[in-house]
């Protein structure tokens, strides 16, 4: 039976002393060399007690130690659960308790404030920083350079990534080893990664864009990255002839733009430009185009599914569409109300079917029959169309998802918090359009009878309990809401009306 994924991804590299990550400083970490860290850290979450099906947690910095833990999860069997480091305490505590994790992995620094959660959960904590030190590290060091890899099948679980509505509490999309494996096959075809390739990598890897995506694609591809912590604007200038390929979220690219060192000749060795997460406006991928000669890439995934559609390697690249269904996946679009299939260039809601598509939400049976048919077909929640080409072209979503810098925000859990403070009777929070991040948040407010809110002191109190990028940019006190028939609040008409609030 084997264990698929890992046998895929690491299991034909552990005698090659090739490079596979570039860090920043110069130094070089090959295929074997990582493949035995993986080995070390399997052994200690195997010393821990832990066993096939376990939920790892993990909030940590970006490091090569924090990629072999997720080596090491799928080599042990593990569920691998990665967590936003931006994410707060308080944030946090939902994530661990409801996941079931044995285990918790942070930074040093946050330990104690997250022992008390870690505790509450039954889960083990342990530390892991930025610079490979902490006690799971240290554990490690003592450990063989080998192990024993765990049998699953395909149909196990290899990670949970938690996703949301507008509305209820988080949810755990529950991925399988053929979700995973199934996709990164699929994309290292359709975007011809070879041994040969170096991908300039600067992406959260808590995230599917730069875990299953970029470096699963370089996995199984055999090839190497260029391992940055984050996007620099001056590392990633300095670094990209090294590289012959790049991934990033639509901000990558206009901060490029921005530099007027960024130019055909810096670019004319690259053999692609990858961009996802977020839509990227047709008027950066023209400007990209005219400045180096790249067309950039757009492809389209989510959470639930990891890529669903991707424009051609060979064939148009059409700025403003996602492209066409991967191999292996269907996509339809259907009416939101009836589920039937609408005929070619009508809007409707995407539904994709496919191999890469998840097993569920986590402990969440009424949710996955509501979104995931019995048919197989998952219901995205996002609004779009195909032309006659066959090309998607995404118009909206029926659900009031903010994306901001490629990360999910959902308005409702901010509003919960607006609509505690002090003063404020009512909120509704929306996305409006950021030069830069695609979309930031602005929360919209009414007050109670009598009372005027203090704004900064808002803002204040929300920066203790939300992740910076989910912190609205602006806060606007209202007379009301407006409202439908039945009473629903129309944020469409606070979209419209708020739309140009943030170029002031």
């Amino acid at each position: 039976m084997a264990n698929p994924l890992f046998d895929a991804l690491f299991g034909l590299h552990s005698g090659k002393e090739t490079p596979f990550l570039h860090l920043a400083g110069g130094a070089v970490i090959t295929h074997a060399a990582f493949l035995r860290q993986v080995a070390q850290f399997a052994h200690v979450m195997a010393e821990m007690g832990l066993v096939a099906g376990d939920r790892v947690a993990v909030q940590i910095a970006k490091s090569p130690e924090a990629l072999a833990v997720y080596g090491a999860c799928v080599q042990s069997g593990l569920v691998f659960l990665p967590l936003n480091t931006a994410y707060t305490p308080e944030e946090l505590r939902y994530f661990v308790e409801d996941s079931g994790a044995r285990l918790f992995l942070c930074d040093a620094a946050r330990a104690e404030a997250l022992a008390p959660i870690a505790a509450g959960a039954g889960a083990r904590l342990s530390t892991l920083n930025a610079d490979g030190s902490g006690d799971f590290a240290t554990a490690a060091a003592a450990q063989p350079s080998d192990f024993a890899t765990v049998e699953r099948s395909g149909d196990d679980l290899a990670a949970f990534l938690y996703t949301s509505g507008t509305t209820g509490r988080s949810k755990g999309a529950m991925l399988t080893q053929t979700n995973l494996l199934a996709n990164a096959r699929t994309l290292a075809e359709v975007w011809r990664f070879s041994a040969s390739d170096v991908l300039l990598h600067a992406l959260p890897i808590f995230h599917t864009h730069g875990l299953f995506v970029a470096s699963n694609v370089t996995l199984i591809a055999g090839g190497s990255m260029i391992f940055l912590p984050k996007f620099d604007l001056e590392e990633i200038i300095s670094l990209l002839p090294r590289a012959t390929t790049m991934m990033g979220v639509p901000t990558f690219y206009t901060r490029l733009l921005s530099d007027p060192r960024f130019t055909a000749d810096l670019a004319a060795h690259m053999r692609l430009f990858i961009s996802g997460s977020a839509p990227l406006l047709a008027e950066t991928h023209r400007e990209f185009e005219a400045r180096t000669g790249h067309r950039i890439l757009e492809r389209y995934g989510m959470t639930e599914t990891n890529m669903n559609t991707s424009n051609p390697y060979d064939g148009d690249r059409i700025a403003g569409t996602v492209g066409l269904p991967l191999p292996g996946v269907e996509v339809k679009i259907t009416d939101p109300a009836t589920g039937e299939t609408l005929p070619s260039g009508e809007i409707g809601q995407i539904e994709v079917r496919g191999p890469n598509v998840f097993k569920g939400y986590w402990n969440m049976p009424e949710k996955t029959r509501e979104e995931l048919r019995e048919n197989g077909f998952f219901i995205t929640g996002d609004l779009g169309r195909i032309d006659e080409a066959g090309y998607i072209h995404i118009v909206g979503r029926n659900k009031d998802l903010i994306i901001s810098g490629g990360y999910n925000i959902y308005p409702k859990e901010i509003e919960l918090l607006l609509d505690d403070q002090p003063g404020v009777l009512e909120s509704a929070v929306i996305g409006v359009p950021h030069a830069d991040f695609g979309e930031s948040v602005v929360g919209i407010l009414v007050a109670k009878p009598g009372a005027t809110p203090d704004l900064a002191a808002i803002k204040t109190a929300l920066s203790a309990s939300l992740a910076r990028f989910k912190q609205p940019q602006k806060l606007i006190l209202v007379p009301d809401l407006p409202r439908n028939t039945m009473g629903k609040v129309q944020k469409n008409l606070l979209r419209n009306a708020y739309q140009d609030i943030l170029k002031t």
